[in-house]
């Protein structure tokens, strides 16, 4: 979602700048445009030209729907580790890079996920890497992968590192996401 119109905030609230990831209060009466609200959070263009993301709990303060995470029932116990990473990876899906409106898993960020057994549930494992190295925004995506991965039930632990080898180049993106994109 796109907004043409200027939004007035309605009151302070805590964002971070893109691509740096730096903490800031966006604040109240400031005006700001969505650029998109994709996997629970938002991204702004504020009125002194920088781009800012905002959790979806703050929604309400741009005038929106406040976004909560998708949260999976208590799995049977029969679940198989393979019903589980089909819900890995649709969480990851809903897992954005700020800039681009496209999910992690369709621009190729996802270089390893896997599901292991534990004791009390599973863990998960991801390995990803960002469209570019001077990005800021790895620790954000860190722990938005990492939160969305524990929502799903029977989760109890996940490991997401960020890595760097091999390099990424846009030959990862799928060839929905480069339609999507205007690269074909």
């Amino acid at each position: 979602m796109q907004t043409e119109q200027p939004i007035i905030v309605q009151r302070d609230c805590e964002a971070l700048m893109i691509p740096s990831g730096e903490k800031l209060t966006l604040a109240s009466g400031s005006t700001v445009w969505v650029t998109q609200s994709l996997g629970g959070s938002y991204t702004v263009m504020t009125d002194r030209g920088y781009m800012v993301r905002l959790e979806g709990k703050d929604g309400d303060a741009i005038g929106m729907a406040q976004i909560a995470d998708l949260k999976f029932e208590e799995p049977p116990t029969s679940e198989s580790t393979q019903e589980i990473e089909e819900k890995v990876w649709q969480q990851l899906r809903l897992c954005f890079d700020p800039e681009i409106p496209v999910n992690v898993v369709e621009l190729g960020l996802i270089y390893d996920c896997s599901v292991t057994r534990l004791d009390d549930g599973y863990r998960v494992s991801v390995r990803f890497t960002l469209t570019a190295r001077g990005c800021g925004m790895g620790e954000v995506l860190k722990r938005d992968i990492a939160a969305k991965l524990l929502t799903i039930a029977g989760v109890r632990e996940t490991d997401v590192d960020l890595v760097w080898d091999p390099p990424w180049s846009q030959s990862r993106i799928s060839s929905a996401a480069k339609q999507q994109l205007g690269m074909e």
